[in-house]
């Protein structure tokens, strides 16, 4: 080879690499946009950063223990004083999470904080709701060390007296799970505002937008945040007045909002790419919608869910499913990569009407997809073409369900009301691997994961499961 030739060469040589190296996302591809840029996903074991996990889909980067109980595998286990039913977040040693103290002090009855004339709810509450309502209450952040359980900060975001209250049994005044980047931890109290802090406890920035939520039967907010590039995305779907709102999460100054003709909802935003555009997922009742990330104009939507939306959406290749368990249940996947109202069309690539869940959100693994009915059944289908692998497979032990199921090596977790943790083996067959009880505990946010380790909050306290006892307190 001539000294001609060899210079030709590697300077070809360079240039594929170079052309490798930043080679984007094939334009008919789609991908979920992880929760942040900074790490490796060999690092995202240490991890948990919002509500669903690192990919948004339930799942661990990590195995855990599968046998556990009361006196077995608990690392620590602490109380947190108040009530909070938000799931935790985790970056590496530090856990953060959210609950609401009452301070004793009560709003006269008729005042426009403790459920009088803001917008259209139903003042008094129903089927359980309206608990709370004109209590005042210390909003706090906490940040405990995953090592220890030790407390390593506690602010108080806001001391107020909310409008209207929570569903008795299962809801909070701190039901928004917060999100994190690494850097900084994001704690929405939905109608009591957003607050950023550092991971020293210093606040950066708070936000109240003035939406005074007025939720169905004060049933309670709680739909998480989704942090997504410089973005925090909220949801405020209420009985009137709905809208999402996107904030600069670097000041916390309004980016964008959008209006929306829906009714009460809890699920939370999820983003996606498809075709080089960032979308921002919601799922309600009267549509799906797919948000521009950078401006807020619906790019698609789609109809066909039912009331009281709550699951978040999912994304399995180019299919994204959403789901609805109440009134008028639907399981349904819509294909990417049109605009418009797809409802009714064969963009709708599959619906199932059985095997829903009501509040759970589901679990994807595998091109599997599965479903935990709040009754204990637990539903598994294909992702691609819908078909059933196994339906309305009962646990173990008759119980009630809120949280969501956790995935992890091959195996799910999932957290009842009564103190049980059950988990099973993952696949096409419903197989049973453990039982795990707690005493007097319930579990209402949904269990999460980090560097080999098992994080359940109840109604009173928070543990950290594990096989190394060793930092047990």
């Amino acid at each position: 080879m001539t000294t001609k030739s060899k210079s030709w060469y590697w300077q070809m040589a360079l240039i594929l690499s170079i052309l490798v190296v930043i080679s984007p996302i094939n334009p008919g591809q789609s991908r979920t946009v992880r929760s942040t840029d900074s790490g490796s996903r060999s690092r995202q074991d240490g991890h948990w950063p919002q509500w669903r996990g690192p990919n948004f889909d339930g799942m661990a980067q990590t195995s855990l223990p599968v046998e556990f109980g009361d006196d077995r595998h608990v690392k620590w286990k602490v109380p947190i004083a108040g009530r909070g039913f938000s799931t935790p977040v985790i970056w590496g040693d530090r856990i953060f999470l959210t609950t609401a103290i009452p301070t004793g002090n009560r709003q006269p009855a008729g005042s426009s904080e403790a459920g009088g004339g803001m917008g259209g709810g139903r003042r008094g509450g129903g089927s359980g709701g309206g608990a709370g309502a004109g209590e005042e209450h210390r909003f706090m952040v906490i940040c405990i060390d995953r090592r220890t359980g030790k407390v390593i900060w506690e602010q108080v975001a806001t001391t107020a007296t909310p409008h209207e209250g929570y569903h008795r049994q299962y809801g909070s005044f701190a039901s928004n799970s917060p999100a994190t980047d690494g850097r900084t931890v994001y704690a929405s109290f939905g109608s009591r505002g957003v607050y950023a802090y550092d991971f020293n406890g210093r606040l950066l920035w708070k936000q109240d937008l003035g939406i005074r939520q007025r939720m169905r039967l004060q049933f309670g907010e709680g739909s998480a945040p989704l942090l997504v590039d410089n973005l925090l995305i909220l949801n405020y779907d209420q009985e009137s007045g709905s809208q999402v709102v996107a904030l600069d999460k670097r000041t916390g100054k309004v980016a964008w909002r959008a209006e929306r003709n829906e009714s009460s909802s809890w699920s939370m935003p999820y983003a996606l790419t498809w075709q080089g555009k960032r979308q921002i997922i919601l799922a309600a009742t009267n549509r799906t919608r797919a948000y521009d990330s950078s401006n807020g104009q619906v790019i698609w939507e789609c109809g066909g869910l039912g009331a009281n939306v709550i699951p978040t959406p999912v994304l399995n290749k180019d299919l994204l499913i959403v789901m609805s368990g109440y009134r008028d249940p639907k399981l349904m996947a819509i294909r990417l990569g049109r605009e418009g109202d797809l409802t009714g069309s064969d963009a709708v690539a599959w619906s199932q009407t059985r095997g829903t869940a009501y509040t759970a959100s589901p679990l994807l693994f595998d091109n599997k997809y599965y479903v935990l009915s709040d009754n204990g059944l637990l539903h598994c289908f294909n992702a691609t073409t819908g078909e059933a692998y196994y339906q309305q497979k009962r646990l173990p032990e008759p119980d009630s369900f809120k949280a969501s199921p956790l995935g992890a090596a091959g195996r799910i977790y999932i957290a009842s009301e009564s103190g049980v943790v059950t988990v099973l083996k993952m696949g096409e067959q419903f197989e049973v691997l453990a039982t795990n009880r707690f005493s007097d505990q319930m579990f209402v946010s949904s269990p999460i994961a980090a560097a080999g380790e098992l994080f359940l909050r109840s109604a009173t306290h928070l543990f950290c499961i594990s096989e190394n006892r060793e930092s047990s307190r």
